[in-house]
């Protein structure tokens, strides 16, 4: 363990820990043809605070104001106060002899308002004003740096002094630098060169893992390509190449682009370190404070740009997001021992001492003097991250076909298994069909033996039915009960329809609801009046059916008074006297009477009558 920390952490550090040392040159800086260049530093710069910010060049030049110049105590001045205009002093001994062309050039692309001023033979001064407020084509020369002309000397060994008005509303770094115009156009397109490469190594990342993605479809690859857009817009807009070529005419887009493109890489970073460790699924916690610092860093974003401005170019914040980011990645290599989290370790390493290096430099913690491969450090540190980063993609890849290839293998055998199971199967449903086809023909040959004895039975009945209509011819006319009610007191009992369907539900439902259809026991209400519909197949049943009232057309008063007066008089009220009392057709009562005394007699036969009162009742449902 304690050697793998060494490895991650040491080998970054000590990379970075050797970055080339700047010489520090004197107050006053001579121009010579030896010298291709010339960066000022501590003692050759001297620098005075405006508070008011309107200060004019007579007035800084006055004897009251320029003996107050006080010589930079760091490698680099930076204006501390935002809202206050600082004012920088050069002093540069000129030679007749030369023979190159000079320029002075400000590294720092992203000051808002910048104001050169050239001493002339006439003791004035040629003002050059330049800025990321203005319009990139309107610089004087074409450089992402701001870049000063210097004219030939007219007298030899004359020492000039010039005077720099700087006002930004975010850090200013004064990297001043005396250059010939060779080495400038030298050092240019080397670092054109070095932008090229580095740009062309996001643009070929991003459409490789754009193929990748359009290929395999993980959202590693989308999340990846996120952050590689977001870092190289952020890189372009720190830089100053996104101002020279993506808006060059839009300057407001400055104050902006560095904090909106570096909130894109940060969340885009936690979106692929989440899923590459597979935090959602692996580590829920973790994955929700990833969520929480997402919101924060978005609730920050929203409240620098709509409400404290000042805050937009806070970038400790970036370092909350970062934290996260490496705590999971070490957490799930050392404690989780999953292997792609090496990568993002490395990888999330080295742009740990970039970024510390760069936020040094922002606030003016400087432990080596300022040079090409510090001032790009972070640069730097993100190539190698990419590349360590698709290494971790590459290998969760890897792992995702492993567990592929395995899962497959299981499924394989799986089907091995299913195929044995399914032979093994079908043959002892083979030996169950042979044995109930046996079954099936004895049963047949029973059931004949059961059809030839029903065949005896329904003779028997026919000569019983003969016998009970010869009874039925014998009975008398039909005698009033005891205790007979005429239809008027009847149909007081239950004065209309709806009361009379209660009763018979009540009846007929009285120990239970079971559907008829599939034995179901739980029902809701149908669509007829009490009626009840089975919750399981949907089968809805009247209170009339299976009644001997299915299917009538008298009115339900009158049928049932029909069944108590056949009923109270054991089934020898004729058809005409029900007819009378009814009020129905004699051939309607008949027919009606004739199905209502089969009942009873089916009945009387079954044993099944209720004796009593309510015995008319009864009869009336099939059972």
């Amino acid at each position: 363990m304690r050697s793998r920390l060494i490895i991650f952490f040491g080998l970054p550090f000590i990379l970075f820990c050797f970055l080339p040392d700047m010489v520090v040159g004197q107050k006053i800086v001579s121009i010579s043809d030896t010298v291709d260049q010339h960066l000022f530093s501590f003692g050759e710069i001297e620098y005075l605070e405006d508070s008011t910010g309107e200060l004019s060049i007579n007035q800084i030049t006055s004897p009251q104001l320029r003996n107050k110049f006080r010589p930079s105590l760091s490698y680099s001045p930076t204006n501390t106060h935002r809202t206050s205009a600082y004012w920088y002093r050069i002093r540069i001994k000129n030679d007749k002899a030369t023979r190159k062309s000079w320029v002075v050039e400000f590294f720092d692309q992203t000051i808002d308002h910048l104001e050169f001023y050239e001493p002339t033979d006439s003791n004035r001064f040629v003002v050059t004003i330049m800025g990321d407020e203005f319009n990139f084509f309107e610089r004087e020369t074409v450089h992402k740096n701001f870049v000063v002309n210097l004219p030939k000397a007219s007298k030899n060994d004359s020492t000039l002094t010039y005077y720099v008005k700087v006002f930004s509303m975010q850090k200013a770094d004064m990297l001043i630098v005396l250059r010939s115009k060779n080495w400038l156009f030298q050092y240019a397109l080397d670092e054109y060169f070095f932008f090229g490469i580095f740009y062309g190594m996001i643009l070929v990342f991003t459409l490789y893992n754009l193929l990748m993605f359009i290929a395999v479809r993980e959202r590693h690859y989308l999340y990846y390509i996120l952050y590689l857009i977001s870092i190289g817009l952020y890189e372009m807009s720190a830089d100053g190449i996104g101002f020279q070529y993506l808006w060059p005419n839009i300057p407001k887009i400055n104050n902006y682009a560095s904090s909106l493109f570096i909130f894109g890489a940060a969340i885009s970073a936690m979106a692929f370190s989440a899923s590459v460790l597979s935090l959602r699924k692996e580590n829920k916690p973790l994955f929700r404070i990833f969520l929480g610092v997402a919101f924060f860093r978005l609730l920050f974003l929203m409240v620098s740009l709509f409400l404290i401005p000042e805050w937009i170019n806070f970038r400790f914040v970036e370092i909350i997001p970062f934290l996260v980011i490496y705590y999971a990645s070490i957490h799930s290599y050392f404690f989780k021992h999953y292997s792609p989290a090496r990568f993002l370790v490395l990888a999330y390493s080295f742009v740990a001492f970039g970024t510390v290096h760069k936020v040094m430099q922002y606030y003016g913690i400087e432990w080596k003097p300022i040079g090409e491969l510090s001032h790009y450090s972070l640069g730097f540190s993100f190539v190698i991250e990419m590349m360590l980063l698709s290494f971790a993609i590459s290998d969760k890849i890897r792992i995702l076909r492993l567990e592929k290839a395995e899962a497959q293998a299981k499924t394989i055998e799986q089907l091995h298994e299913n195929h044995r199971l399914k032979d093994d199967l079908n043959r002892r449903l083979e030996e169950q069909v042979q044995e109930k086809t046996a079954e099936l023909i004895t049963a047949n040959k029973r059931l004949a033996s059961q059809a030839e004895e029903i065949a005896e039975i329904n003779k028997l009945l026919e000569r019983d039915n003969v016998q009970l209509q010869h009874e039925v011819e014998e009975v008398k006319e039909a005698r009033v009960l005891s205790k007979e009610v005429d239809f008027k007191e009847f149909s007081e009992m239950h004065p209309d329809d709806d009361s009379w369907m209660q009763y018979l539900a009540e009846i007929k439902w009285g120990d239970g609801y079971i559907c008829r259809k599939c034995q179901h026991m739980s029902y809701g209400t149908g669509r007829s009046p009490h009626s009840r519909r089975c919750t399981k197949c949907g089968y809805d049943e009247s209170v009339t059916a299976y009644t001997l009232l299915q299917n009538t057309r008298l009115p339900l008063n009158k049928a049932l008074y029909m069944v108590f007066l056949i009923y109270n008089s054991k089934g020898t009220i004729s058809s005409h006297k029900l007819s009378e009392k009814l009020g129905i057709r004699q051939s309607t009562c008949w027919s009606y009477s004739s199905r209502i005394k089969n009942r009873i007699k089916q009945r009387q036969k079954e044993g099944s009558i209720i004796k009593g009162h309510g015995g008319w009742s009864s009869i009336i449902f099939e059972n």
